[in-house]
């Protein structure tokens, strides 16, 4: 699978979250673009493992790395490794995130928002920071899954909309202050997607079926999305196709946010 087509350079690309729904998506489709891949976990090592294992068999390269976004210590130090075992870290797609519940404002309770912000904020700076030293080396890529409710805000989204507002305001600041130094830092602003945290509130019954038919007529494409197709924006975004795109924040919504 993997190829001399110079979608990415020699090195590796670090998925945060890569365990999860999207970012094993993202994974997979990064290794057929030609890149060797790294990916993190919180707790589901199982899950992880699955995704090299699938990726693998699929004739990639991918290995996987306990990650906790919290532990400043640990993240120089994976960065650090892997730096040392593939040459450089070319790319770093950020697609990990607080399994929040859905709930009015005025029923978040103040130490679940500052969980959150700390998850979710704080652990992206942390990230993103200890990042750009080796970026800058490599002329990397930022990529961040964001969500859809930036450009059209959800009733009871808030855990979600509101950290990656702020998020979103760091993007633009690498953009604009690493750019002169190779960085490219964008983001994909997803919808709803058939994975991860919508079907396990699909199954709790939070979304039923006449909410989904709601937001579905909603939507310019009728339908839920894929988590190959927020994949597909991604590994774009990341890869030296999109070399003169920074700064950016594309939708992969269905037009929700028309």
């Amino acid at each position: 699978m993997n190829n001399n087509n110079k979608e990415f350079p020699d090195g590796v690309a670090l998925v945060v979250g890569g365990s999860g729904g999207v970012g094993s998506a993202v994974c997979k489709r990064l290794c057929e673009m030609g890149a060797k891949v790294a990916l993190t976990y919180h707790k589901n090592q199982t899950r992880a493992q699955e995704v090299v294992s699938e990726v693998e068999s699929a004739g990639g390269i991918a290995e996987a790395f306990q990650l906790d976004m919290a532990d400043l210590d640990g993240i120089a130090t994976l960065f650090e490794q892997l730096s040392r075992q593939y040459g450089q870290v070319h790319t770093l797609i950020m697609a990990t995130g607080y399994d929040i519940p859905q709930d009015y404002i005025v029923n978040i309770k103040p130490q679940l928002w500052q969980e959150v912000i700390q998850s979710d904020v704080n652990g992206f700076y942390n990230v993103a920071h200890t990042a750009i030293p080796y970026l800058r080396k490599s002329h990397g890529s930022i990529v961040h899954i964001s969500s859809a409710g930036l450009s059209r805000y959800p009733a009871r989204d808030v855990l979600s909309v509101a950290p990656k507002a702020s998020i979103e305001a760091l993007i633009k600041g690498i953009a604009k202050e690493e750019g002169p130094y190779g960085i490219r830092a964008n983001s994909v602003a997803i919808g709803v997607i058939e994975t991860g945290i919508f079907l396990r509130l699909r199954e709790e019954g939070v979304f039923d079926d006449q909410w989904c038919d709601l937001v579905k007529e909603g939507l310019c494409v009728q339908r839920f999305g894929k988590p190959e197709e927020v994949a597909d924006a991604a590994s774009f975004l990341a890869s030296s196709r999109a070399k003169y795109i920074t700064g950016q924040m594309i939708s992969v919504d269905g037009g929700y946010h028309v």
